[in-house]
């Protein structure tokens, strides 16, 4: 009997994992310190290449989203990891959320919430002290910030920062993003 040729679908994963409270899984996408932003088309079930950013700017941290989430945008919930080392597209993680920033990006016709979970890769050790957003300072907030500012000028779009949320934002947000 012949197999069937099947490809992976890490967008139907359940976005939390019942044996480790508080976590959740993240795909990752890009992979910190990439030009290249990929993205997963679920259709398709392969990762590809949305755009490539100007020389001098990278993601600076490893981006991706939370499996089995739907967002205002009309996709996954994404994700920033932090983490010591940069992981690699199609990698699940395991993290625990600290904060979110929540944001508005709008073009010519059109505005939408587009929030951005902000999550600690549940080993990573050089971020092992941290439990929320605001125990990252004012300042790496802000160099966040300016990053997704900035990532969707390169698509004329703007993009609004509304607020800095902790943990309990975050998991509220994921939640309710659930399907």
């Amino acid at each position: 009997m012949a197999k069937k040729n099947v490809l992976a679908n890490p967008s139907r994963l359940k976005p939390f994992v019942s044996d480790h409270a508080g976590l959740f899984r993240v795909v990752i996408e890009t992979p910190k310190g990439s030009r290249n932003k990929f993205a997963f088309n679920a259709k398709e079930h392969i990762f590809e290449l949305k755009k490539v950013l100007p020389a001098g700017m990278t993601f600076p941290y490893d981006f991706g989203f939370v499996p089995s989430t739907l967002a205002d945008d009309g996709d996954p919930i994404d994700v920033l990891a932090l983490m010591d080392e940069p992981a690699f597209p199609g990698c699940v993680l395991l993290c625990r959320p600290v904060g979110v920033i929540e944001g508005e990006q709008r073009d010519k016709k059109s505005r939408q919430r587009n929030d951005r979970i902000i999550a600690i890769e549940k080993d990573a050790h050089s971020w092992a002290d941290i439990k929320s957003i605001t125990d990252l300072g004012q300042e790496f907030c802000r160099e966040l910030e300016e990053f997704f500012v900035n990532y969707h000028k390169l698509s004329r779009e703007q993009y609004k920062v509304i607020g800095v949320k902790g943990p309990g934002r975050a998991r509220k947000l994921m939640k309710a993003a659930m399907r």
